[in-house]
């Protein structure tokens, strides 16, 4: 067990320091709203919080339909499973008289 080989994220420190490097990032886009001017099409892309709110809808609408296709998409467990075939590979499965 210990010559295991040791991956990037089995150590608990690197996550965390992936964890904060992404809480950091997060804080200085939300601080970077308020100081970058965006040249806005439309008069509510002004409000605070839309991208955010507009990619939280984006994806819970995305979840939302894909549950939907779920019930007509769907297939059986077994259905790529290969047919049963008789042991006669040669005559493609039908008995052959000889």
């Amino acid at each position: 067990m210990d010559n295991e080989k040791k991956h990037l994220f089995d150590d608990p420190k690197n996550i965390k320091h992936v964890l904060h490097f992404l809480y950091g990032s997060c804080i200085v886009l939300f601080l970077l709203d308020f100081v970058i001017h965006r040249h806005v099409v439309h008069n509510w892309e002004n409000l605070w919080g839309f991208y955010p709110i507009y990619g939280f809808v984006g994806c819970v609408v995305l979840v939302v339909i894909a549950k939907w296709m779920r019930t007509f998409l769907m297939r059986d467990e077994d259905y790529y499973d290969a047919p049963d075939v008789d042991n006669n590979s040669e005559t493609g499965g039908h008995d052959v008289d000889a």
